[in-house]
């Protein structure tokens, strides 16, 4: 190995951890309820029992096995988090694209309206659109109204710059219509950036519905939830804390792990990390 190859493998290194960590969890969240030694539902033991013995982590409020529920408590907050960043990040994209490709009185009208709705705190407008939509469905709205003009706001710049490249210019001389051009001379060349944003938008939606969870508009007992754990266990801290710890830890790594992946995709590859 020469020294040369070294700050290479080591930033080949840097890339795949992150992504492969995303790519993992993603497919060992769903399967985690499998694993769960006993159903995540059922009182097991006394309530605060201490880790050790059948229950590697203990038991919570009402008995129940704290690492069956961590195994299956992960679904519904992922899935949900994935909805809800998919759709900003669509929203916001092709709305900065109809903005940034325009001009003009649309642009205006664009960052007014996103200057309208980021003046809202994306937790107050969940919470008021939790008392009139189910949670999953509050989290996904919240999060398209709070992160698509955040969004539409870094795409439409980045078009209006690319609208006068060269490539793009070409592409309309060869008499191509506005939405190819979009799709295939604008879009590729805002893929990173529209990654980044991606792993922004998804932690935010993560933080929406972890807190309407704790806050009880979310998944409701018996369902095993991480975010809803935490509330259902602060009360035992003292007792068992790794009641409350234990599913913590995995809620704060999905937030880590999916912005360090959508970092990674938004370097370009011959950048230092």
């Amino acid at each position: 190995m020469t020294p040369r190859t070294v700050p290479v493998l080591a930033g080949a290194v840097r890339r795949t951890v992150p992504v492969a960590a995303a790519v993992l969890l993603l497919v060992c969240v769903p399967l985690g309820r499998y694993a769960a030694p006993h159903p995540p539902e059922r009182t097991v033991a006394a309530p605060w029992t201490p880790p050790g013995g059948q229950h590697l982590l203990g038991t919570d409020a009402l008995g129940r096995d704290v690492l069956s529920r961590v195994l299956a408590g992960g679904t519904h907050l992922l899935v949900v988090s994935l909805l809800a960043a998919a759709a900003a990040v669509v929203c916001g994209t092709a709305l900065g694209l109809a903005a940034g490709w325009t001009g003009g009185r649309a642009a205006r009208t664009v960052r007014a309206l996103c200057d309208l709705l980021l003046a809202v705190p994306a937790l107050v407008l969940a919470l008021v659109l939790a008392t009139a939509l189910p949670g999953a469905t509050a989290v996904v709205v919240a999060a398209v109204l709070s992160g698509a003009p955040l969004t539409a706001r870094v795409v439409a710049a980045q078009c209006a710059h690319l609208r006068a490249g060269g490539h793009v210019h070409a592409a309309v001389e060869r008499g191509e219509r506005t939405p190819a051009v979009l799709v295939h001379e604008v879009l590729p060349a805002l893929r990173r950036l529209v990654a980044a944003d991606a792993g922004l938008r998804l932690v935010t939606a993560l933080q929406i519905a972890a807190a309407l969870a704790v806050l009880g508009l979310g998944p409701q007992p018996p369902a095993p939830d991480w975010a809803l754990m935490l509330s259902e266990n602060l009360p035992g801290a003292a007792l068992n804390p790794m009641a409350l710890l234990a599913p913590a830890v995995p809620l704060a790594g999905c937030a880590w792990v999916c912005a360090a992946a959508a970092r990674t995709a938004a370097r370009r590859p011959g950048e230092a990390g």
